[in-house]
């Protein structure tokens, strides 16, 4: 038995969406799991390839075996091998694809006895948050909560086309380290000024009206305490919107940088580019567009 599946990456947050937005990017990583008779091997291409496990640590066999294990199955033997595109520890959810990747897989070997939603909650278990996870198993735009350990959510196809640039330093960041920077306790003023954010965030993907994600994609909760930890981010966010970018944000915990447009993008990442330059940081930046998909399985033999 064999399945092969394509897994996008994901940014979370987009500036007011603390925990709760995550937008699918066509930046993705491919996975094929194939049983054997017995044993682990595990090959990783690409990103990560130096990094990663390749034994029972692997997150993508954890997820596999989660769901094994959920349904008091045996593990059977396993070849994985895994091509990834998304960037390590980057904030574009290289662990949520793993941990999806895994579930999915399981569940396609094992004749797909769970639906997406139980998939969601059993990701969200494990990942801890539902931000990466319910972008990359649903594709598009999902807003989402946890409800009695369950995972809610509305998932929007957005209207209308819309480039994304993602800017990705050359360092770091665990999201341990950029959760333990964030204060205990913040201002009402600065929760309802999320709050509203959020509301018209959504309302803009829904219509179509970019216009306003310049206003939408503003954060007070968490973007200014997580630019502590990455050089030049403000002068970043300053610099996309000069370059006509219609807005910019961390992506999920960083470091990288998303911005959105609709009007020379590339104009648009060598600006960002530049600006962290500027403060001793070499980057990268990927043009890319919304995956309205999420994972696919391109090839399932049972």
């Amino acid at each position: 038995m064999k399945v092969q599946l394509k897994i996008p990456a994901t940014t979370a947050n987009l500036g007011p969406g603390f925990d709760t937005l995550g937008l699918a990017l066509n930046i993705a990583n491919y996975l094929e799991v194939e049983t054997i008779a017995d044993g682990l091997e595990i090959s990783v291409f690409g990103q990560g390839e130096q990094e990663l496990s390749q034994d029972h640590n692997n997150l993508v066999y954890q997820g596999i075996e989660y769901v094994f294990r959920k349904l008091k199955k045996d593990v059977p033997g396993l070849k994985i091998t895994q091509r990834n595109e998304i960037p390590l520890s980057r904030g574009l959810g290289s662990s949520a694809a793993a941990i999806v990747g895994g579930l999915v897989a399981a569940n396609e070997l094992l004749g797909r006895p769970l639906t997406i939603n139980q998939l969601l909650d059993t990701a969200c278990q494990i990942e801890g948050h539902p931000d990466n996870v319910a972008p990359a198993l649903l594709g598009g735009l999902v807003v989402s909560c946890l409800d009695n350990n369950q995972v809610k959510y509305c998932n929007i196809k957005p209207a209308k086309p819309l480039d994304v640039v993602v800017v990705i330093p050359d360092f770091k960041l665990s999201t341990q380290a950029t959760r333990a920077i964030l204060p205990e306790k913040v201002d009402f003023s600065a929760a309802t000024y999320n709050a509203s954010r959020v509301g018209l965030l959504v309302g803009s993907f829904y219509t179509g009206d970019y216009s306003l994600l310049k206003a939408a994609c503003k954060d007070r909760l968490h973007q200014n305490y997580r630019a502590k930890l990455i050089p030049g981010f403000n002068a970043v966010l300053d610099a996309a919107i000069e370059a006509n970018g219609l807005a910019a944000a961390l992506s999920g915990a960083g470091p990288s940088v998303v911005a959105f447009t609709t009007d020379d993008p590339e104009k648009l990442g060598r600006a960002m580019q530049q600006a962290f330059a500027e403060h001793q940081i070499n980057s990268d930046f990927v043009i890319t567009n919304i995956n309205n998909q999420g994972i696919e399985v391109l090839d399932s033999t049972i």
